[in-house]
């Protein structure tokens, strides 16, 4: 890189892709202390040595107007926007967001990987693997007849049902590859006797567009969540389980659709542990502890659900909120804590798009950090509450770091452990 000639300093940033945020992401009040890159797991990575960029760079580069080289990058796109550098910034300053321009501005057809054809499929088709209508509903009625006949007598998939309590989106990954993980939230929904439905249009719980950074892409996914719930006039939408679309949708409903929301419109959304926990307090499922006895557990902070919800809309409570669905689950005597947890946990290296995303090295070692957690808690069984990320720690990390571990969903977890009523 040449020495910067600092003379049209004032014109580059004023032209710079930046300039639209540095309010939103106060930039200028960087002071370049390093602790956003010392506390983030990317820096000095073996994988991404040959690039030499770590948080704090990126940022001095943004300040700069070095905006070519920013969005060249390709630091931006395997950072999973973790925000764990956000947590540790004395300014406040928001480095996400800046990270964030840098990757709407890349061409379209620039996006590393299969990312942005997953936008375009999702537009195109409800879905991102394509799955035609037809062949959607007749899955989801046969999965139905599936679970009527493994213990749950009566069963039938709910598709577009109108007026129910709850709607519901699934994720295409399992509808195109694991049909059989679907039947774990259904199981529960039909234990706690819930009117509830899924929509057979636009049903993707998956929000592609955040993933690029494309905002109104991820604007329109979460408008046709907004429109199915309307169009089958369900009370409660409840937010998608993957992270980065429940993050996403929500920062879409509170950004552009609050007012489909509230008392006076008769919707709701909440996140799916509030539906979890509101039915096991009020007894609706009921639960044998002895399906998980003498095993060893932890619980792995998913970013999207705990930090950025914190640092976005200041919400804390899902900290605690699958801590307590585990204690209806297990003996907590037998839970371990990762030493880094909460606030402070780490990114399990799939976040923001990483885990279908192209760079295979970078979030296996971004990874690592995770899987040394999860081997410090001599724990056997990791429990997860976002899609990318059981599939990162199970399909990947188990593998690469040789983690002796089973891996399972909250409501995995949950509907395994479910007592059904004889009907």
């Amino acid at each position: 890189m040449q020495p910067l000639d600092l003379g049209n300093l004032a014109e580059r940033r004023q032209n710079s892709i930046f300039s639209g945020i540095l309010d939103e992401s106060h930039l200028q009040a960087c002071f370049t202390c390093g602790t956003c890159s010392g506390g983030c797991p990317l820096t000095g990575m073996e994988s991404s040595k040959d690039e030499g960029y770590d948080a704090r760079k990126v940022m001095r580069m943004a300040a700069f107007g070095l905006d070519q080289e920013v969005i060249d990058s390709r630091f931006v796109w395997f950072c999973t926007g973790c925000q764990r550098c956000e947590i540790g910034c004395p300014m406040g300053v928001k480095l996400v967001k800046v990270w964030m321009a840098a990757k709407a501005a890349r061409p379209r057809d620039k996006v590393p990987g299969i990312l942005h054809k997953g936008v375009e499929m999702v537009l195109k088709t409800s879905n991102n693997m394509g799955i035609p209508e037809d062949d959607y509903v007749t899955l989801l009625e046969e999965l139905g007849e599936e679970l009527a006949e493994e213990g749950c007598p009566g069963f039938v998939t709910p598709v577009e049902k109108v007026g129910a309590d709850y709607i519901h989106f699934q994720n295409s990954k399992e509808a195109y590859a694991e049909p059989d993980d679907m039947k774990w939230w259904w199981k529960i929904f039909h234990a706690a006797k819930v009117n509830w439905t899924t929509s057979a249009k636009n049903w993707e719980s998956v929000d592609w567009g955040i993933f690029t950074a494309n905002m109104e892409a991820s604007k329109e996914i979460a408008r046709r969540k907004v429109e199915n719930m309307k169009r089958l006039k369900a009370r409660t939408f409840i937010l998608p389980d993957c992270g980065g679309a429940s993050y996403g949708t929500r920062l879409n409903l509170e950004k552009y659709f609050k007012h489909e929301f509230g008392p006076e419109t008769g919707h709701d959304y909440v996140y799916f542990f509030d539906v979890l926990i509101k039915w096991l307090e009020e007894g609706r499922l009921k639960i044998d502890k002895s399906v998980h006895e003498g095993r060893i557990v932890t619980w792995h902070d998913s970013c999207k659900h705990m930090r950025s919800a914190y640092l976005t809309f200041g919400d804390a409570s899902n900290l605690e909120k699958p801590r307590k669905i585990l204690s209806y689950l297990m003996d907590m005597n037998n839970f371990r804590e990762m030493p880094h947890n909460r606030l402070e946990s780490y990114c399990c290296g799939a976040g923001s798009g990483n885990w279908p995303g192209p760079f295979e090295a970078e979030k296996t070692e971004h990874g690592g950090f995770k899987a040394r957690d999860i081997q410090a808690t001599g724990a056997d069984l990791v429990i997860a509450g976002c899609s990318n990320c059981r599939d990162q720690i199970m399909k990947n990390l188990k593998p690469k770091y040789k983690l002796d571990i089973e891996v399972k969903y909250i409501w995995e977890m949950l509907a395994d452990s479910l007592i059904l009523d004889e009907e």
